[in-house]
């Protein structure tokens, strides 16, 4: 819908996530503290988006449109995602998720259907700090009670996956473009299941 209304290609790397996000939270820290506010903060993330963009027409209704398709939507969810935590957890792993986002984690993947699979939800705008900083991630080790030589982190923002790694995770960068590459890249969720496969 973004290409159709602005007429451009549509792509939204690290920086520029991290930059519409600063926008969106117009100086408030932390952005949001109940799902009320974070419901308000994503309907001016898409407004900043769409405007930065280039969307002059009708961008209240359209941000409201992306709001509407994307908040709590199984249409985001990989093919792939539920075959892979059925694994995991078929196989005893804990699972968890940490994410730079809201209040609202948990029930936006109980929404999705995937709740189910995770024993942690690390929210950043509730332990105070987003990934890469070490804090969200040392919040989880220490809420799931396991060490980062013992985990599997996945992300698809290097930046992320490096802060990761550099704490001890074995951590993947799922690469959605098809442009990265190297050892610790990987284009589908399948890929960490042969990982754990081979020990």
């Amino acid at each position: 819908m973004i290409s159709e209304w602005s007429g451009k290609p549509f792509e939204i790397p690290y920086e520029k996530m991290m930059n519409l996000l600063k926008q969106a939270s117009e100086g408030s820290v932390p952005w949001y503290r109940n799902v009320e506010d974070e419901i308000a903060f994503t309907r001016r993330y898409y407004r900043r988006l769409l405007e930065g963009e280039g969307v002059r027409e009708n961008v209240e209704t359209r941000a409201d449109m992306l709001f509407d398709a994307l908040w709590c939507s199984s249409s985001i969810l990989r093919h792939e995602t539920e075959e892979v935590l059925r694994y995991f957890r078929s196989h005893g792993y804990k699972m968890g998720v940490i994410s730079d986002t809201a209040p609202s984690l948990q029930l936006s993947l109980e929404r999705l259907g995937i709740g189910q699979y995770f024993t942690l939800f690390t929210a950043s705008s509730l332990v105070g700090a987003g990934k890469p900083n070490p804090v969200i991630y040392n919040a989880a080790f220490a809420a799931q009670g396991v060490a980062a030589s013992e985990s599997l982190y996945v992300d698809d923002y290097d930046v992320e996956t490096d802060g990761a790694r550099v704490l001890g995770f074995t951590s993947f960068h799922l690469d959605k473009t098809g442009k990265a590459s190297g050892e610790w890249v990987i284009s589908d969720l399948r890929e960490i299941v042969a990982f754990a496969e081979k020990g």
